[in-house]
C-alpha cells in the first residue's frame, strides 16, 4: 500500500518492545551509553506519533546479569534481585530521553519503590496506553527465576498488545550466529514450535510458550534497522515472524514486499 507521505503506516494499535540491556551500552563495554539510549528514545516517539500505544520492557544485562552473579557462586534468588534492580536503572533512563523529547512516560515496576516509580497496576498501566503514555515495564515479573524475556511476554498479554517487537543486533532469526557463520540461513517466518525444537535463542522458553499459548507473535529485528523501528512496524525492511502460523496480512513484510 502506497503512503502519502514519507511515514510509513503502522500495521498495530498496540506493541511491546523489548529490547535488552546490552544495547544500551552502545559502543562501551557495561554500563548506559546517552547518545545510544537517545537514539532509541527517538525511534520510540516517532512510533508514538505515528499512533501506535507502545510499551517497553528493558533488561538488565549492561549492569548486572543474575544467571551470571549465580555462576560466580552468588546464591540465585539475591542474584536474580539484583538483575531486576538494574532494569529500573534501565527503565529511568528511558524515561528521562523520552521525557526530554516530550514524550510522557511512567515506569511501572513489579517490585514497589513508590519515590522512584509507579507499582504494578494492570488497570492503571491499560489507562496510561490509552492516553498516550509510554509504559516502561521494570524489574521483570517481580520473581526470581523468570527472565525479562518472559516479563515482556507476560506484560504483552496483560496489556493486549498485538505483538511482541525484539529489537536486537541482528535483523531477525538464523540457524546459527550470522555475525560468526557467513551462511547461517535466514528464516522469514518461523513457528513457535520450531524454535524450541531447533533451540533458537530467540526468547527463553517459558517466554516462547507463553506467546504461543496466546498467539502472540513475536517479531525480530534489528535495531538499527534502516527505516528504523516505524518502519519495521509497518512492516518493512527485514525481520522474521515468529508465530503459530503465517497471519495473511504479515506474509508479504516478512519479505519486504
Amino acid at each position: 500500500m502506497a503512503d502519502t507521505d514519507d511515514s510509513p503506516t503502522p500495521r498495530f494499535r498496540r506493541v511491546l518492545l523489548k529490547i535488552s540491556g546490552e544495547a544500551l551500552m552502545g559502543p562501551q563495554g557495561f554500563g548506559l551509553h546517552p547518545p545510544t539510549v537517545e537514539r532509541i528514545a527517538a525511534e520510540v516517539k516517532r512510533l508514538r506519533e505515528a499512533g501506535v500505544q507502545i510499551c517497553m520492557v528493558i533488561g538488565g544485562g549492561n549492569i548486572f546479569r543474575g544467571l551470571q552473579g549465580s555462576a560466580q557462586g552468588m546464591e540465585r534468588t539475591t542474584a536474580d534481585y539484583m538483575g531486576m534492580l538494574a532494569t529500573v536503572m534501565n527503565a529511568l533512563a528511558m524515561q528521562s530521553a523520552l521525557e526530554s523529547m516530550g514524550v510522557f512516560t511512567r515506569v511501572i515496576s513489579a517490585i514497589p519503590m513508590d519515590q522512584v516509580c509507579e507499582p504494578y497496576i494492570r488497570r492503571r498501566a491499560v489507562r496510561h496506553l490509552e492516553k498516550g503514555r509510554v509504559c516502561v515495564f521494570a524489574a521483570g515479573t517481580g520473581n526470581p527465576y523468570f527472565t525479562t524475556d518472559t516479563a515482556a511476554t507476560l506484560r504483552a498479554n496483560e496489556m493486549s498488545c498485538e505483538a511482541i517487537f525484539k529489537g536486537t543486533q541482528v535483523d531477525g532469526v538464523y540457524d546459527s550466529d550470522p555475525k560468526l557463520n557467513p551462511d547461517a540461513k535466514f528464516f522469514p517466518e518461523i513457528s513457535y514450535d520450531e524454535v524450541l525444537t531447533r533451540n533458537l535463542k530467540v526468547m527463553d522458553a517459558s517466554a516462547i510458550a507463553l506467546a504461543r499459548e496466546n498467539r502472540l507473535p513475536i517479531i525480530v529485528f534489528s535495531l538499527n534497522a534502516p527505516e528504523g523501528l516505524v518502519g519495521v512496524v509497518s512492516g518493512r525492511g527485514k525481520f522474521t515472524i515468529v508465530s503459530e502460523q503465517t497471519k495473511p496480512q504479515l506474509q508479504g513484510a516478512a519479505t519486504g514486499a
